[in-house]
Order: C-alpha cells, then structure tokens, then sequence
C-alpha cells in the first residue's frame, strides 16, 4: 500500500465526503478508492470512516486522524514548494481567502499588477465573511480584520481601519444638515445587517468618550457591496470601511459625515491582518505577496495605492 497515496485519498473523502468527488480529483475509480482507504484502515486496525448507502461520515478517529492528516500533507507540500523554490523564481499557486470587500475593493486590482511582476504564481482569490482553517481548507493568506486567535498561525498586521459616514452628492444636496449624530434621525440610513434586536451606530469623540445612536434603516442588508451601490444612488447614509469607499470619495462619487468623529457598528480597534501558518521558513511565493501587498497599502501615505480617500468636511456640514 503506498500509505502517502492512501492519506491524501483519505483526506480527500473526509473533505468533500465522497468517494465518487474523490475519485474524480484524482483520476481513479471510486471503487479503488474505497479499497484503498479500507486497506489503510486495517493498515490502523481502527474504523475509519461510517459507510451506507447514501453517505460517507467520519468516525470518532477518523475526525481525529483527518485533523492530522491534513498537517501532515500540508507540511509535505510545503517542504516541497521550499525545495523547488531554491534558486528560482517563485512559482505556483498561491489560495488567498479575504474579506468581501477588501478582496473586491483592494486585493483585486492589486493582483492583476502581482500578476505581471511574478508571473508564475497563479493567484486564486476566495471572498467570504466568515475566517477559514488554513490547513483544511489549503488556504496559504487569510486576510481578517481581527487578529488570529488560533495556535500554529502568525499574523501581520497591514493596517488599522477606519469606518466612514457616507453619501452621495446628491443626497446630501436634498437631505438635512448632519452636523452631529443625533441628527441621522431625520436621515435615510444604509445599515449592515448584525447579530442582535437593534442597528446601533457608534461615534467616539476626541476625548475618547463614545455615543450610541439608535438607526432606523431605510435599507439592511449582510452585504457591504450592496450597501455601497444603495448610496451611490442616493438611497441613504451608509457606514463602510475606508478601503471600500476609497475610490469613491476620491472621485466625487460619494462624500464623507461628520469627519471629525470616528464612526463605527461594532469596535473601534479594527483592522487587516495577512495570517499565514507558522512555517520555517515562509514559502517565497507567500513572502513575495506579502511584501507586494504590504508595499501598496501598510503606512498613512501609502493606502490604497493611488486611491486615498479624501474628507469633504464642507459637505458634511452645510
């Protein structure tokens, strides 16, 4: 039995729960897979994997031994990708996960440049809310606005973010003044939808003290893109990140409230943080990546690249 092939035929299945996908990805009959994992089973002498007719599930061990398999072949591969990179460029395919609106507004434009300068990494880019396991799911960079709690992961931290009040011209135009936050009651409000009975907007002063704003939406939505096509239409006030609404305000689409004022739905100390696993030492193709995208959006004068977002104070307070 070649027990390398066996693990990566076991972890397979415990992934995607199914010989048939299995045997697919790798070229082979699902019978032969299911023969090889029965085989590496007596190899264990322990129970696997939980057969019937309709599906495929872990056992107990099997839970365990997935958990371990998985870091197993993952530090092969990455053994693997360390060797073939000595004395070459950097090559490969680099699985980066983000934010939504990071990996839209931010990382998107930035690997089309990525693409040209190291030409033989294939960037593939995966967008979601939610933060992933690195090794289960093969992910080489997770970009999260918090920094990683979990064992075996190091971070680095690109930048700290700041949430901005934001509208179109053209709705400030015909709106009332919003000098303070107590006047978003008679606003047209944009909100993302969170966990809980109420939308609460938070302002902290320059003092440091912080005031909650009840918000009554005109619209709610689990999507920052959306919210952000709603102002530009002149639907409301929005609340977004300053990397999504960067080349907006830059260009006149949108100005930002209340500028003196930070602004944000949840905490204050938010930021991007790059997470990688704990390896010695880092693949080049995720250094090289790093360091790019460090270089155009880490450090006040450089955020997001040629797109800083500019105040419109005037607007504001009219």
């Amino acid at each position: 039995m070649d027990r390398l092939r066996a693990m990566e035929l076991f972890a397979s299945v415990a992934r995607t729960g199914s010989f048939t996908e299995t045997a697919r990805l790798f070229g082979l009959s699902a019978t032969s897979v299911s023969r090889t994992i029965t085989d590496l089973e007596d190899h264990l002498n322990v129970k696997l994997l939980l057969r019937s007719t309709r599906q495929v599930a872990l056992s107990e061990a099997g839970q365990e031994y997935a958990r371990r398999v998985e870091g197993i072949l993952w530090s092969i591969k990455d053994i693997e990708g360390g060797v073939s990179a000595i004395g070459t460029d950097p090559a490969g395919t680099l699985r980066v996960h983000s934010r939504t609106m990071f990996g839209l507004r931010v990382l998107t434009p930035l690997i089309v440049e990525f693409r040209r300068l190291h030409p033989g990494i294939t960037v593939e880019l995966l967008l979601g809310e939610a933060k992933v396991d690195l090794r289960r799911h093969q992910v080489d960079v997770d970009f999260r606005i918090a920094p990683p709690a979990e064992a075996g992961v190091k971070r680095r931290m690109l930048f700290m973010s700041e949430r901005y009040l934001v509208a179109s011209p053209a709705y400030v135009a015909s709106a009332p003044a919003l000098r303070q936050p107590q006047d978003l009651a008679r606003h047209a409000c944009l909100a993302y939808h969170l966990p809980g009975s109420g939308i609460v907007w938070r302002f902290r002063q320059a003092d440091g003290a912080i005031e909650e704003v009840p918000v009554a939406p005109r619209h709610v939505t689990n999507n920052g893109m959306v919210l952000l096509e709603l102002a530009r239409m002149g639907e409301g006030i929005a609340l977004l990140d300053d990397y999504t609404v960067a080349d907006d305000l830059a260009s006149g689409a949108l100005v930002r409230l209340i500028p003196t004022l930070r602004a944000s739905n949840t905490a204050f100390e938010d930021g991007m943080y790059a997470t990688i696993l704990e390896t010695t030492p880092v693949p080049a193709k995720i250094r090289v990546f790093l360091d790019f995208v460090s270089a155009r959006v880490s450090g006040p004068e450089r955020r997001f690249g040629n797109f800083a977002p500019r105040s419109q104070p005037e607007a504001a307070a009219r």
